[in-house]
């Protein structure tokens, strides 16, 4: 048996619930659920899903036979870490900045450059 079917058994039984009762309730015949059972077919996701619905469990634990939650995911950002950011932005904007100037000979082109670097920047954290 594989482990779907082996927790449809469990849950069924501990409910009390006969093959024939699930078939019925499932609207399916009681050879489904055994074949479902004795890992001959598989139920498919909306199948699951009402078989769920009727342990009263989650669709995980009918596939694992556990509770599974995963562990929230959590992003440490440090001020240290921040700050070496803020360091790189500025530094990239003033290069940019420069370079520009010495370019073009012309402060407006910098400072576009500049504030460019800056959206670009702005625009990636923010995807990301």
């Amino acid at each position: 048996m594989d482990q779907i079917g082996k927790n449809i058994k469990k849950y069924r039984e501990e409910r009390g619930i006969t093959q024939e009762q699930l078939a019925a309730q499932m609207n399916v015949t009681r050879q489904a659920v055994s074949n479902w059972e004795n890992a001959k077919t598989q139920p498919d996701l909306d199948t699951l899903f009402r078989l769920s619905q009727i342990f009263g469990i989650s669709v995980e634990e009918l596939i694992y036979g556990e509770k599974r939650e995963e562990a929230p995911k959590v992003i440490n950002i440090t001020k240290k870490s921040v700050h070496k950011v803020e360091k790189g932005l500025s530094f990239g904007a003033a290069l940019a900045m420069v370079i520009s100037y010495v370019k073009w000979h012309s402060v407006g082109w910098a400072i576009v450059h500049g504030l460019m670097s800056w959206i670009y920047v702005i625009y990636f954290a923010l995807r990301y």
